[in-house]
């Protein structure tokens, strides 16, 4: 039995065809009892049968082989349940006949409240507390529910029986075909379904209500939510049927089951899960309230959603060879959605917030501790940690990058032959290159090589000379090192108009190109874009002629907003890596004060708290100054926008009031803390006041905790009554995330004590760790006090957050030894690399904080934009 320990992968000797799986939860208990037989193809002289299963107590008198044309029947000799590999390993005594035949396992297992395998979640029901049964597999966790081949490419067919209590709904990926009521019991029996990974299978069993509607080929798609929230799922549904077409045209092949569920899940760990046929979700990422969800809670619906029925296609019907190529499904779904939204709402300008994307896979991926794209994955419990902004965003956004070279329809048409030629199979990477080459006629693998199979991206540096530009790539560190890596990159830039689009392919280190309309008369300050509406996953450094031309194109208006959104996060990410001083960026900053767009401004307030944090540790003295800035910085876009809703006004508008008054909140701007205190009183006098609206409720929430102490609880007190009233996810989620703002270190350890209470849901206590500043310290001695409850009661998803939350905002070299002595003596494979990187995160900090110490003019530059009168 020894060869088969450590293995990342299951031997091949044997290969499974199809699954007859019976469960049956107990929902009290908290236990399921299951029997499964699976049809067992032979394919090589084997004494053992090797499948994965974790968590189950293993009936060894009910496991037996029957070869398909014999009487026979093989008993095993020993039935091996290896907990630290996740493998059952069954022997018998003689060689297994080859080909066709039947495993037969009976088990028994624990519905866990850990949000993965076969799990529990509750709700209420009448004031009543119940459970319901959920599965969540991906990546590795059908084998917590039954034992099974639980690898992608082990692809076969499942027939799904339940025994459930027979008040109760119980869903599964394919329609029933039989319902039979046996007094307190029912027996319901699904169709079988097509060929599929066992990560897809899924199962919910509670009670639930549903709303209903069909595509125009008639597709039956419901939306399945707790008793009395049924109206929450119309605007999912509706978005769900749109989507359907749409993809059914763009991936030239219909929805190929002949049912699609979509269920709110109020236990979740992930945002959502693809299952084919029976999608899971948070509650905050389907269900939308008309009113009392936010701007940005529908959008974040339409998007999930639009995500998941993209994985239908691109990783159901067409599944990933193994989690080495998980960035095809999740890089692939997150771009696709981008599209899919933009055709249902093209007035919330999508497009422009994929830039959102690409900044955090750019964040992420500056780091040395980063991970290639396709990443070797050689155990189960590396999974989770590649579920992160490489393989998403950073996947997402190098596909956008190759549709924008190859050009929309091309892109399109290949893509469509890809899954045509995959369908019901697997595929790796190399695939998808090979169809979009044969497509294009490009050297896509060549090309895309680069982007996947090394981590990293080049930062092109651009200056003027002779007439000439000069382009220069080299691997860009957000710690300020320079790597070697080497890039062939999609480059375009303009000259002083957009008129004037040139692009290129930069395929070495350095290369110059004729800019005579540069020089000519009259052009000499035209400015020079590069990565035109930011399509390239790449950083930008202009010398200073060009930065000071961009910045005057900026004051002007003269740029899209996707440029002038590129720009600007390009030149914070060179001041974190010391090759831009903050004099430099604050002055660019200057120049958005009359930026009105919603995306390039929610990027300017995040790097406005990024930037008052170091600065606050660098150079604390000039922090009175450094605020009032950011306050002049917000004013403008403040006041045209205003506390109350106008009429008929933009979807962007309602989400940029929200995210503008937060900020003024936290810069401690006086009438904003007035007017917010003002109507706050009001919303708790009448939970439907029009004076506070859901879209500036955490404006609110966050003001009102910044005069939160001790001794002057009210707020903190009365902002945790409306958290216990309200039965909506979303808002309870406003609330988590408000809290922790506080400035007074005793406040945020309660908040933080509050997090890790039964009042929290698992999945939600990560809301409640944006500490303020102030309480960096506290949040570090809970984390230590508090670790071992978290790695025991959390899923696998989750923990990795608490590190990064809780560690990343450090700014000193001493911290970095402290949580290395901490984590050196705990048991960390599954947040080995998150550690990694966030101390690495913390080097940086402290670096920058270093850095700014020593900047000569900050301190006049700052005093004179604090002041400027505009």
């Amino acid at each position: 039995m020894e060869q088969f320990r450590k293995q990342p992968r299951l031997p091949k000797f044997a290969v499974p065809k199809r699954y007859d799986l019976r469960l049956k939860p107990d929902l009290s208990a908290c236990r399921f009892a299951g029997s499964v037989s699976i049809d067992v193809d032979v394919v090589a002289d084997t004494r053992f049968i090797v499948l994965n299963a974790a968590e189950l107590s293993i009936n060894s008198g009910s496991v037996s082989f029957s070869p398909r044309n014999s009487s026979k029947v093989f008993e095993p000799s020993k039935v091996d349940l290896v907990e630290e590999d996740e493998i059952l390993v069954i022997d018998f005594a003689e060689t297994l006949p080859l080909g066709l035949g039947v495993l037969a396992i009976g088990f028994e297992g624990i519905l866990n409240d850990k949000m993965k395998g076969f799990y529990r979640s509750i709700y209420e029901h009448n004031g009543e507390k119940k459970n319901m049964a959920v599965t969540q597999f991906e990546p590795a966790d059908a084998r917590r529910c039954f034992p099974c081949w639980d690898e992608p490419a082990c692809k076969a067919t499942f027939k799904i029986t339940l025994d459930v209590p027979s008040e109760l709904v119980a869903l599964s990926n394919m329609p029933v075909i039989e319902e039979k009521v046996n007094g307190p019991l029912k027996n319901v029996s699904f169709q079988e379904s097509p060929i599929m990974s066992t990560y897809l299978v899924a199962v919910v069993v509670g009670l639930f209500d549903y709303v209903e509607d069909h595509t125009p080929d008639g597709v039956k798609v419901r939306v399945y939510c707790q008793v009395g929230k049924v109206n929450q799922g119309k605007f999912a549904l509706k978005v769900a049927v749109g989507t359907l077409s749409l993809y059914k045209d763009y991936f030239a092949v219909p929805y190929p089951l002949p049912k699609l569920d979509m269920i709110a899940i109020p236990d979740f760990s992930a945002g959502a899960m693809e299952n084919y046929g029976l999608v899971t979700y948070r509650e905050t990422a389907l269900l939308y309230d008309e009113q009392h969800s936010a701007a940005a809670n529908k959008q974040r619906v339409a998007t999930v959603v639009a995500h998941e029925l993209a994985h239908q296609w691109f990783g159901n019907l067409v599944t990933m060879e193994w989690w080495t190529h998980l960035w095809l499904n999740e890089g692939f779904a997150t771009w696709v959605s981008y599209l899919a939204t933009d055709s249902l709402f093209p007035e919330w300008k999508i497009w422009t917030q994929f830039l959102d994307e690409t900044t955090d896979g750019l964040r992420l991926d500056g780091l040395a501790e980063s991970h290639p794209i396709e990443v070797e994955i050689n155990h189960a419990a590396e999974i989770d940690e590649i579920f992160d902004a490489i393989s998403y965003r950073k996947g997402a956004s190098v596909i956008r990058m190759l549709q924008s070279y190859l050009g929309a329809e091309c892109f399109q048409k290949s893509l469509a032959s890809y899954i045509k030629k995959h369908t019901y199979s697997n595929a790796k990477t190399e695939d998808l290159w090979a169809a979009l080459e044969e497509g294009s006629g490009e050297p896509v693998t060549k090309l895309m090589n680069t982007w996947t199979k090394q981590m990293g991206y080049p930062v092109v540096s651009v200056k003027v000379k002779d007439q000439k530009l000069e382009f220069e790539q080299s691997q860009f560190f957000s710690s300020g090192c320079t790597g070697n890596g080497q890039w062939i990159v999609p480059i375009t830039f303009c000259c002083g108009s957009y008129e004037k689009k040139k692009s290129f392919l930069l395929q070495t280190k350095s290369e110059t190109h004729d800019a005579k309309e540069l020089s000519s008369d009259g052009n000499k300050s035209a400015w020079i874009k590069l990565n035109v509406e930011q399509t390239g996953f790449y950083r930008v450094k202009y010398d200073e002629e060009l930065a000071a031309r961009l910045r005057h194109a900026i004051e002007n208006n003269y740029l899209t907003a996707t440029d002038r959104f590129g720009i600007l996060d390009d030149s914070f990410a060179l001041c974190m890596a010391r090759q831009l001083p903050l004099t430099s960026l604050i002055t660019l900053m200057a120049a958005y004060r009359e930026e009105l767009e919603y995306t390039v401004l929610s990027n300017l307030i995040t790097i406005t708290y990024k930037v008052g944090r170091i600065a606050a540790d660098a150079r604390p003295e000039l922090m009175d100054n450094i605020n009032q800035f950011f306050i002049n910085l917000f004013q403008y876009s403040a006041e045209k926008l205003g506390w109350d809703v106008k009429q008929g006004e933009s979807h962007l508008d309602a989400m940029l009031r929200g995210e503008i008054l937060t900020a003024l909140a936290m810069l401690g701007h006086k009438e904003t803390l007035n007017e917010a205190s003002r109507r706050f009183d009001a919303f708790l006098n009448d939970r439907n006041t029009p004076l506070l609206p859901p879209d500036i409720r955490k404006a609110a929430y966050v003001a009102v905790m910044q005069s939160v102490t001790s001794s002057n609880r009210a707020g903190f007190e009365s902002l945790l009554r409306v958290y216990r009233e309200t039965d909506l996810s979303q808002e309870k989620i406003r609330i988590l995330g408000s809290l922790p703002s506080c400035p007074d270190p005793a406040i945020v350890l309660e908040v933080l004590k509050f997090s890790l209470s039964p009042e929290v849901r698992s999945q939600d206590a990560i809301y409640g760790l944006g500490v303020s500043k102030e309480g960096r310290e506290v949040a570090w001695t809970w984390l230590k006090d508090n670790w071992d409850f978290i790695v025991k009661n959390f899923g696998g998803f989750l923990i990795p957050r608490f590190v990064s939350a809780v560690v990343a905002p450090f700014a000193s070299f001493e911290k970095v030894e402290e949580v290395e002595e901490f984590f050196a003596s705990q048991e960390k494979a599954s947040i080995a690399r998150t550690l990694k990187q966030s101390l690495e995160r913390v080097n940086i900090n402290a670096n920058w904080v270093k850095s700014i110490q020593a900047e000569k003019y900050l301190g006049e530059a700052v005093q004179e934009l604090a002041y400027r009168k505009y």
